[in-house]
């Protein structure tokens, strides 16, 4: 998680460096008003300009001002629960610590938590979930990578549980640590699926999907983006498999500056992992070889072992090639923990 850190006065500035120094479950870059700004920081004389311009660059912003302050902020730039980042406020003593917004999915309920500990502060969560102690589905489905497919039934679930209903959980994947508000009774009223096929076990089902697909991508020298991105597509649609569950893309080193992997990899948000000739040779597996690939890179496949070697799981979509860009897929193992938290 990457996080702003943002600051007015002189008090903010000397916070947010205790913030940043001593919260380390996140990296953070701190912005300081002109007027109360120093050398580990960066200086802005408008917030609502640097709100306008950072806003979807973060996965959080750490506001050390009054609520009102960051809430106004903010305000003109939200979109959806689903996607705006974790906004949290630090009054400017540091005694307390409130999540205002993104509190499940965005993580802010965990960050204000560990940012509490860190600086020896009062958490205050709101969440009626959080408050009474009950499961979330919004905070499961972010902590353990999981995509939800309708907020509707996301909030059905919620509401069952603050209504003393046991909801229901049936997983294609190992799960630890089952709460008390979910049972593994199928004939709940609502219940959570996790899983990739299109069925509904409860009245009221919330389908989680996981977010664990690895793609690996071999290229030509200078292939563009664009191209990248079509290649992609036409392999996902392949496997039947969407964009948005592939969590990290896998590729041999000597692609670790391609502009058109790493236009495609910034512009889905997604991180790059390389490998060398010898560590994708070493992985095991039975992959689809070739001798030019080997001429060239090193190793007789770069899609489909790179993508095994990142996942550390199956291949789930074998080497699908197009205008010189090959790609492969491959599952990530899950084991859901009910009680992991999102930081």
């Amino acid at each position: 998680m990457k996080a702003a850190i943002i600051s007015l006065t002189e008090k903010g500035r000397e916070l947010s460096a205790e913030v940043a120094l001593n919260a380390k479950a996140f990296s953070s870059e701190r912005f300081c008003f002109q007027k109360h700004s120093d050398s580990g920081s960066r200086c802005f004389v408008s917030l609502a300009g640097l709100v306008s311009d950072i806003f979807d660059e973060y996965d959080a912003l750490i506001f050390v001002c009054a609520c009102g302050i960051a809430v106004r902020a903010a305000a003109p730039h939200l979109k959806s629960k689903t996607s705006d980042p974790a906004v949290i406020v630090i009054d400017d003593c540091g005694r307390f610590v409130i999540p205002i917004l993104s509190g499940h999915i965005g993580g802010a309920n965990a960050l204000a938590e560990h940012i509490a500990a860190a600086i020896g502060a009062q958490a205050v969560v709101t969440t009626a979930t959080d408050i009474g102690g009950h499961f979330s589905p919004d905070s499961f489905a972010a902590a353990n990578e999981l995509i939800i497919t309708d907020m509707d039934a996301a909030k059905a679930v919620a509401a069952a549980v603050l209504d003393g209903e046991k909801v229901g959980f049936i997983s294609e994947h190992e799960y630890v640590d089952l709460p008390d508000d979910v049972s593994e009774d199928n004939d709940c009223r609502t219940g959570l699926y996790v899983g990739t096929r299109d069925i509904k076990p409860f009245p009221v089902t919330l389908r989680l999907l996981p977010k664990n697909i690895v793609i690996g991508i071999g290229c030509k020298r200078g292939t563009d983006c664009q191209a990248i991105e079509n290649a992609v597509s036409y392999a996902l649609g392949n496997a039947g498999t969407d964009l948005e569950r592939v969590c990290a893309v896998a590729t041999i080193d000597l692609k670790s500056d391609e502009e058109g992997l790493l236009g495609f990899c910034e512009k889905h948000g997604l991180k790059l992992y390389t490998y060398t000739p010898d560590e994708l040779s070493d992985t095991e597996g039975d992959f689809t070889a070739s001798d030019f690939v080997k001429s060239v890179t090193g190793v007789d496949n770069v899609c489909e072992r790179s993508a095994v070697k990142c996942s550390g799981g199956r291949l789930v979509l074998t080497k699908k090639a197009a205008d010189g860009v090959t790609v492969a897929a491959a599952e990530k193992p899950l084991l859901l923990d009910f009680e992991r938290k999102q930081i």
